[in-house]
């Protein structure tokens, strides 16, 4: 069986929304896209750089994933990422994308979301990472789809914005099972669902 890892950055507050750029995800007026880019270091690339060599399959909801594809596809730099992403078979949760998607090996999940992962979860393959992806996560959650945890826990709090974990939200027991510090104040932990 094919395991799934979620790996999200989040905020104490658990807002998870726009990490990366301000006009990432401006739903519900968020004003605080980019919230997560100061705080990188060589921790955290190292840790991000670890999962991605295990070259993972994605699971990707389709504002993650029409993000990604307007961007990854087109670096020209030497980002370590770059290749990983680009080579990796890339599922895609959406009710309004239409096949063939436009970024190589990736493929449009048919139907109920959490029912196609469920399945694709109990074929044979690579082990399966989310990036992002909230509304799809939270799908998985309530299903218990999701093995391991691995959130970058950023030292702010916004007050606002989309939270991972949704309220009211599927009870769940976690087992945490690594963290790292990072210069910058993260906390990086791993938690397993609790079986």
């Amino acid at each position: 069986m094919r395991r799934i890892t979620l790996t999200d950055h989040v905020t104490l507050d658990g807002v998870m929304q726009s990490p990366a750029h301000p006009d990432e995800d401006r739903r519900g007026g968020f004003e605080h896209g980019g919230w997560s880019v100061p705080y990188g270091d060589e921790v955290m690339a190292g840790v991000m750089a670890e999962g991605m060599a295990q070259a993972p399959d994605l699971l990707l909801g389709r504002r993650t994933y029409e993000h990604f594809a307007s961007y990854w596809p087109h670096r020209t730099d030497d980002n370590p990422f770059t290749p990983v992403l680009n080579a990796a078979e890339k599922y895609v949760a959406s009710r309004t994308l239409s096949a063939p998607l436009p970024w190589v090996n990736s493929t449009l999940l048919e139907g109920d979301a959490a029912d196609a992962v469920a399945a694709l979860k109990q074929q044979p393959g690579k082990d399966l990472v989310i990036l992002g992806s909230g509304e799809l996560a939270r799908s998985l959650m309530r299903r218990n789809l999701i093995d391991t945890y691995l959130l970058t826990i950023h030292p702010l709090v916004l007050g606002s914005g989309r939270r991972l974990f949704e309220d009211p939200g599927p009870y769940a027991t976690l087992r945490l099972v690594d963290t790292k510090p990072t210069t910058t104040g993260v906390i990086i932990a791993t938690y397993e669902a609790s079986s």
